[in-house]
């Protein structure tokens, strides 16, 4: 397990690496190009960033004991839910017809944090109450639990990085959110996750434009970094494995 948390290390460094180069490369070809879709949206709707992320998990998985044909990265994605037919995750683990682990992976870059916040928490805890409500009325696995997972790549700059100011025109909120930057939102929206046991393991990083080309990235707090993500997907995926 040490050896293959020295390797996560390397390879999460390769992985924001891959997000900023392929979202840079994405930008400079559609703006090149005669589409609408311009700016900053272009990047974002281009897709494939998060690929260095969602490769590192799988084979974390694989590393633990499960053969790839029961890893899903690119196809067959899809779950039932409760409150829709399907939702469609980033990877997911299927081994001998249950599920085994179902992970989400999301980024957000500038500028417009306000509006993206809100819809990002609201996706996460979504998909998990769907999961969770689907899995109780036994959609798939019959006793087993599955591991539920939440990465989120966040941009470090200014604007991530500015307290920033809640409206209260009826009652108080609560007291962490005041004066809390973007990116503190997310720290307390991560760790509320894996609190409330709507996620099992949630993990947040932040890297910035420039730096993050060479995979340079910070991990804003200890519990929740990516080798405790690592360890606890890890350690469900071994034993069911053994």
């Amino acid at each position: 397990m040490t050896l293959l948390i020295e390797e996560v290390n390397d390879n999460l460094k390769n992985a924001v690496a891959h997000f900023w180069k392929t979202r840079l490369r994405q930008l400079k070809r559609q703006q090149a190009s005669d589409r609408k879709d311009q700016g900053a949206r272009s990047a974002v709707t281009g897709g494939a960033q998060m690929d260095g992320f969602i490769s590192l998990i799988a084979n974390l998985v694989a590393a633990a004991g499960v053969t790839d044909a029961e890893i899903f990265r690119d196809k067959l994605l899809e779950l039932p839910g409760y409150f829709r037919p399907t939702k469609e995750w980033d990877l997911l683990v299927v081994s001998g017809g249950r599920l085994l682990v179902a992970v989400e992976t999301k980024s957000q870059v500038g500028p417009s944090f306000g509006n993206n916040f809100n819809n990002r928490t609201e996706e996460a805890m979504g998909s998990a109450l769907d999961l969770w409500t689907a899995y109780r009325e036994g959609a798939f696995n019959g006793n087993l639990r599955p591991w539920l997972g939440y990465f989120f790549l966040l941009e470090d700059c200014p604007a991530s990085n500015r307290p920033v100011n809640v409206r209260e025109p009826h009652f108080p909120v609560f007291p962490e959110f005041r004066g809390a930057s973007y990116a503190k939102r997310y720290e307390i929206f991560c760790r509320k996750l894996v609190r409330e046991r709507h996620y099992d393991a949630a993990a947040l990083i932040m890297s910035s434009s420039e730096k993050g080309r060479q995979g340079i990235y910070t991990e804003p707090v200890s519990d929740l970094n990516f080798e405790l993500f690592a360890r606890s997907l890890v350690a469900h995926v071994g034993a069911y494995a053994k």
